[in-house]
């Protein structure tokens, strides 16, 4: 090899380091790679495990990518023990307060935590999660925030106010400087009549209080009592009826973002093949969008409701009802269903939509007895989620499965994150399969 050779071939490799040593040029490059590629990516040194994990790289992949998600297990929750009376009744001994049914090995450490943590007693009942946080508590006053990962317990302060009947909202905002922020919303259900406004109380993680706030509609209505709200881009939306005589399922949707404090009203779409529907669910779609989904015991249809026309806003707030459209995408017979999965002809017939997944448009959970399956919208297959069950088995008229999951990004104590590689989550990408998730 030539002199000239020699000193070109060293001044490329100079390029080379110049270029993996700046940040900005290292992020452009992880930013084309797939999950599982960048994750690996992150035992080459400490700069690229901060680069990686850090909130800033993970924010711009995100956009650029889809977020992925990974299923820990299912969390039980049992109505019959929610704001009891003094007289009312009392849950067994044997029977957990936060009952996880642990889906991996890291929903097993979780369930570990959760019997041996000495914060385990003050957590309560399992009420609701958003990105990997879980929200706890004995309603109406005690609520904490745990944080699975970094073990860290929050206790919130008591609300100013005392509501019987309620309904809640978690929403986990986005990373800055690797913190979580989130608030708490308690709305007070007013059953016994319509109403036009609602009494909520927001908590937010960066005042550490709580603050009261009046709701207005134009029209009456009646949230449903004990349900926990979906949030999607910020947007809360919770269950809510209309009218005395004719009675509608809406969703009652309020923006806390929007400073006029309104409710807008949205009906529900009315379903073809049976109107007595038993169950009710909702979920983001892969693309963004709110996707609703019910089931009779005769099959389930799934709809996704359309952006709105000429708004950048989520929800129009200056509506009585919101115009925003339904669009149809999905029914299925039950029946047919276990004709094309003759493997689970010895399962009991009894069938309900269970729930979403997180930002996912091709798998929904069914519930057939004491089973959750999986089940893949365009194949119309089914897998058996094996989890680790109870010892006794479940009151499903009272109970409901909620499946518990967190962000598949590693996480690291170089981004000011109490956290070590040993309880980073899995990437959920491993080994992946074209038919099913991987988690």
């Amino acid at each position: 090899m030539s002199r000239h050779q020699r000193k070109k071939e060293k001044m490329s490799e100079n390029d080379v380091h110049a270029a993996l040593t700046c940040d900005d040029i290292l992020n452009e490059i992880l930013l084309r790679l797939p999950e599982k590629f960048v994750f690996r990516l992150i035992l080459v040194s400490k700069r690229w495990l901060r680069v990686i994990c850090s909130s800033s790289f993970r924010s711009d992949y995100h956009a650029r990518w889809r977020v992925n998600f990974h299923l820990l297990g299912f969390f039980v929750c049992n109505q019959l023990y929610l704001c009891r009376p003094k007289d009312g009744m009392h849950r067994p001994r044997s029977e957990p307060a936060l009952q996880l049914l642990s889906a991996c090995e890291e929903g097993d450490d979780v369930c570990n935590d959760l019997l041996s943590s000495a914060n385990c007693k003050q957590l309560g009942y399992f009420i609701d999660s958003a990105n990997g946080l879980l929200l706890c508590g004995r309603h109406p006053l005690t609520y904490s925030v745990w944080n699975p990962i970094s073990k860290v317990l929050f206790q919130l302060p008591q609300p100013q106010r005392f509501y019987k009947l309620l309904c809640m909202a978690f929403i986990v905002e986005d990373y800055f400087n690797d913190i979580l922020h989130y608030k708490v919303i308690r709305a007070n259900c007013e059953c016994k009549r319509e109403v036009n406004t609602v009494s909520i109380e927001t908590f937010s993680s960066v005042t550490g209080t709580w603050k009261h706030f009046t709701l207005t509609c134009s029209s009456t209505f009646a949230l449903r009592p004990w349900t926990v709200a979906t949030v999607i881009n910020g947007v809360v939306y919770w269950f809510a009826t209309q009218g005395k005589i004719a009675i509608k399922e809406s969703l009652a949707i309020y923006d806390p973002r929007v400073g006029n404090r309104r409710i807008v009203l949205l009906k529900l779409p009315d379903g073809k093949i049976s109107q007595d529907y038993d169950e009710f669910v909702l979920g983001e779609s892969s693309d963004g969008l709110l996707q609703y989904g019910q089931s009779s015991k005769s099959g389930m249809e799934i709809w996704v409701l359309e952006k709105e026309q000429g708004s950048c806003s989520s929800i129009n707030t200056r509506n009585i009802e919101s115009n925003r459209k339904w669009k149809f995408r999905y029914r299925l017979s039950f029946k047919t269903m276990w004709k094309k999965n003759p493997s689970f002809c010895k399962q009991s017939k009894e069938a309900q939509i269970l729930s979403f997944l997180p930002q996912n448009s091709e798998y929904v959970f069914i519930r057939s007895g004491q089973n959750i399956l999986l089940f893949h919208i365009e194949s119309q297959m089914l897998k058996l989620i094996r989890y680790h069950g109870p010892s006794s088995p479940i009151q499903w008229d009272f109970s409901k499965a909620v499946p518990y999951f967190q962000p598949s990004w590693p996480r690291s104590s170089l981004c000011h994150e109490n956290a070590t590689p040993s309880s980073w989550p899995s990437s959920g990408n491993e080994n992946v399969t074209p038919a099913w998730p991987s988690w």
